[in-house]
């Protein structure tokens, strides 16, 4: 029961202003903002990609592979410790968010997050994988709120942008004229920039430093850290930057530049990088690296420390999280239900980490598939196995390559068909590994991907099929940004070879051109006609309100559930979709691109990953947007998986039957409300079956008039509507006064006799003014004595949102609606008429994607319960 919606009438005489065309454009681009994005990232890298093979095309591919073994080992030593030292410093990034939020959590929690948050996200980039799902994963088991995590996540994001500024800007001040030269720009112009930048951020500090400071981005009001925090978050920075500058630095040979003007590069190219969007800014932090170095060191040398760095500093990070989060897993197995919480929570950290790992993996193949194989290798295979099986080992793999990649995605949602997909494709990748050309690197690491694989196996539950998941557009740029890369790199490896038509027909073990075109052949069909067909393929078929056998089946799950107020499907004018054993099912309506769920599944739990995640990939196949309305916070977690953000609604009212009395001063009003409705003659009984078809039209009479007194129209979707079918499927409760009905309201129960829930209240002008209150009372009593453990009130939407300086965005436009939207709905009367109850008081959460989508899903929810825009402007 989500009370009466009383919205303000439009202005009398007042025209609207039609809206501009430009509108109806930005609406249309803000929509595909993501998409968009992505695709820009995909130009970028192959604008660049052409300009890195004209900078690089006089380099030859053996001159790369002996730079990098004649990387000296104390180098390689010294990039390791740097690396660690750099991920120390990021851990200081989640430390000081949670002293911003107000929130401890014990510093090996924030380091271990941290760790396989930033490796994760620095591989393979923030969109595809990350999106703060992990800290999510983690934190959120610690006590912390999914508005807290979120804004974890934004400080991280800001403070990393912020520092990054702080860090160029010093360096040009102390490196101008050197950085000069290579960018051909005056010094002066680039010190300019350096002292304005400096003096931005210093006022950023000082405004900090005023109580409870803001700043405004756009229409968002952010409140700034102490300056303790933010100065201690620039130094984490640039002790981040400056290590991991010093990394690249290492692995370089001389370059006769100094390492401020070094750490200046650096940091303008690992940020222009984070701003193409780009996958973990491949190919864009190369171009720069080497469009600026290339004239100051032999371009084999710097193509190889860039090799190398990308390594140590990306794939070697990755690899231990991959171990860690097998160890914790393994831990979390043996220990089973006494495990501890955080063992538990960071167990639930393995399936993007994996997922991460696997999608690297997969790129290696086809990275390894497209270049030739050291000489001696190739002396061993020629001595040891045949021809046709090198040839078919080295095409295979470059095809499970792309597998691996393609099935990253349904590891991070925990699909149990894309972990027996990867285990299998790892596996066989590790025999062809060895049988393509001795790579038994390769082999290496995949071993781990495959034993990883094992010792998690219980985080990858969800049966769900692989053909029903939707490749997102990061997704998608994802794999464009591996092919585009394995396209430069072959033609990087062969642009010595004179390329004919019987090139592709060559089978000889000493030349390899032949079958790495073959391989980029195989990969390139494989991933357009993959991506082809994801994006072409026809959308799921128009949804259809439930037959009545349908219904039959949602009910016969619902009575062995306790979730009274899913009887709400016997509307029936939601859509029901069941899961694939039959055991649970979602009540959903469809409005705009809107895929609503009303509530949380109901049904066998055990059923819900599965059907969860088929009703969001069901929403994206179609075009539209899946929400979860009116969750329940311990079930966020499930959301998460599927990619969903969680978003305060208000709170719902729940009265403990076993501890409800009248006596205690406490109790005081609602003694005084029995009295007083006793002595009005009030009686209080529940209808059966025959009585309220024998009564249904006094209350049909009742319900007219209570509407037209209240100039309100029937509601819809997340509340009942007065139809007589529906009514004479509840328990209805009534008061008489002289054997006359003047109020009645609708509970819903079901067979576990856990749990009631009011749904229709109405009442005539014949009722006394504490009737409602009264028959409220009555109804305590009667389900207390039946033994029933709860009676639930309905929500109080935007209740008990935050009104802290602090509080996110979203609850701090929620709170003003209910301090100041009184005209528009009764927001403060409604909790103030539950809250005499003494209820409980429990948050409910809208599950969604991010950006524009909460908005743009409480529009169309607010259509579906008006039952149509009319209702959403009329009462």
């Amino acid at each position: 029961m989500d009370g009466v919606n009383l919205p303000a009438q439009p202005a009398e005489g007042k025209a609207e202003t039609p809206p501009h065309w430009t509108s109806g454009i930005v609406a249309v681009l803000a929509a595909r903002r993501h998409a968009l994005a992505s695709a820009a990232g995909v130009v970028v890298l192959a604008v660049l990609s052409f300009a890195i093979y004209h900078m690089a095309r006089e380099v030859d591919f053996q001159d790369v592979l002996a730079a990098l073994r004649g990387t000296p080992w104390h180098a390689v030593g010294w990039a390791v410790l740097l690396t660690a030292v750099s991920f120390l410093s990021l851990s200081v990034y989640d430390v000081e968010a949670l002293a911003h939020i107000g929130h401890k959590v014990p510093y090996p929690v924030v380091a271990l997050t941290s760790f396989c948050s930033y490796a994760v996200g620095n591989t393979a980039g923030f969109g595809p994988l990350t999106g703060g799902a992990i800290r999510f994963r983690f934190y959120a088991p610690m006590g912390l709120e999914p508005e807290c995590v979120g804004k974890v996540v934004v400080f991280v994001t800001a403070a990393f942008g912020l520092g990054l500024t702080a860090v160029t800007a010093l360096s040009l001040l102390v490196a101008a004229d050197d950085v000069a030269g290579v960018l051909s720009l005056p010094p002066l112009a680039l010190q300019g920039g350096a002292v304005l930048a400096i003096g931005g951020l210093l006022a950023l500090v000082v405004r900090a430093s005023r109580p409870e400071s803001k700043v405004a981005l756009g229409r968002v009001a952010l409140r700034l850290p102490r300056p303790r925090i933010m100065l201690g978050q620039f130094a984490a920075t640039a002790v981040d930057i400056v290590a991991c500058a010093g990394i690249l630095w290492v692995l370089l040979p001389e370059i006769g530049l100094g390492f401020p003007a070094f750490v200046t590069l650096y940091a303008v190219a690992i940020g222009l990088g984070v701003l193409s969007h780009v996958p973990a800014g491949l190919g864009v932090f190369e171009t720069i690296m080497i469009a600026t170095l290339g004239r100051l060191a032999p371009m084999d040398q710097i193509l190889g420390a860039l090799v190398l760095y990308r390594v140590i500093y990306h794939i070697l990070p990755l690899l231990l999280a991959t171990v860690l989060v097998s160890i914790v897993e393994t831990r979390r197995a043996m220990a089973g239900p006494a495990a501890s919480k955080v063992v538990r929570s960071a167990s639930q950290m393995a399936p993007p980490v994996i997922s991460a790992m696997t999608l690297v993996l997969g790129a290696m193949l086809i990275f390894s598939g497209v270049t030739p194989a050291l000489p001696g290798d190739l002396d061993i295979l020629d001595a040891w196995i045949a021809l046709p099986i090198v040839e078919s080992a080295h095409f295979l793999a470059s095809v499970l390559g792309l597998a691996l990649v393609i099935v990253a995605r349904g590891l991070a949602f925990r699909l149990d068909g894309a972990w027996w997909a990867a285990i299998a494709a790892a596996a066989l990748a590790v025999v062809l590994s060895v049988l393509k050309a001795v790579a038994l690197g390769e082999a290496i690491v995949l071993s781990v991907l495959v034993l990883a694989l094992l010792a998690t196996r219980a985080e990858f539950s969800r049966p769900a099929s692989l053909l029903h998941q939707t490749l997102t557009p990061p997704w998608l740029a994802a794999i464009a940004t591996i092919v585009i890369s394995a396209f430069v790199l072959l033609f990087l490896t062969y642009q010595g070879v004179d390329y004919t038509d019987d090139l592709w027909w060559q089978f000889e073990i000493s030349n390899e051109a032949p079958r790495s075109l073959r391989a980029l052949l195989a990969v390139s069909l494989g991933a357009g006609s993959f991506a082809i067909w994801n994006l072409l393929r026809p959308a799921p078929g128009r949804t259809h309100l439930p037959s009545p056998q349908e219904i039959d089946r949602a009910l016969a799950i619902l009575e062995t559930q306790p979730m009274a107020a899913a009887n709400l499907l016997r509307m029936g004018d939601k859509s029901l979709m069941f899961s694939e054993d039959g055991k649970a099912f979602i009540m959903y309506g469809r409005q705009g691109r809107s895929w609503v769920a009303l509530f949380d599944p109901v049904g066998a739990r055990d059923s819900w990953p599965e059907l969860v995640w088929r009703f969001v990939e069901t929403a994206r196949a179609s075009g539209g947007r899946a929400a979860f309305y009116q969750v329940v916070p311990e079930n966020l977690a499930l959301y998460a998986d599927a990619g969903l953000s969680a978003f305060k609604l208000g709170e719902e009212a729940r009265i403990p039957l076993a501890d409800f009395s009248l006596s205690g001063s406490k109790r005081y009003g609602l003694r005084q409300t029995v009295s007083r409705c006793s002595r009005d003659g009030l009686v209080f009984s529940l209808l059966s079956p025959d009585e309220i078809a024998a009564e249904m039209d006094r209350l049909e009479e009742i319900s007219d008039a209570w509407l037209a007194s209240h100039r309100a129209r029937e509601k819809r979707f997340s509340l009942g509507a007065f139809d007589r079918s529906y009514v004479q499927s509840q328990t209805v409760a009534v008061l008489r006064r002289a054997d006359q009905i003047v109020a009645f309201a609708t509970v819903m129960t079901t067979a576990l006799t856990e749990e009631a829930t009011i749904d229709l209240m109405r009442f005539d002008d014949e009722a006394p003014r504490s009737a409602m209150e009264f028959l409220f009372i009555r109804l305590m009593e009667h389900f207390k004595a039946a033994g029933y453990d709860r009676l639930h009130l309905g929500m109080a939407p935007l209740s008990g949102l935050s009104s802290s300086p602090a509080a996110p965005f979203w609850h701090r436009v929620g709170r003003a609606v209910f301090e100041h939207g009184e005209r528009f709905y009764n927001f403060q009367g409604l909790r103030a008429f539950k809250a005499k109850f003494q209820p409980e008081w429990q948050p409910r959460y809208l599950a969604v994607a991010g950006g524009l989508n909460p908005a743009l899903a409480l529009a169309d929810i607010a259509t579906l319960i008006g039952g149509g825009l009319k209702g959403v402007v009329g009462k």
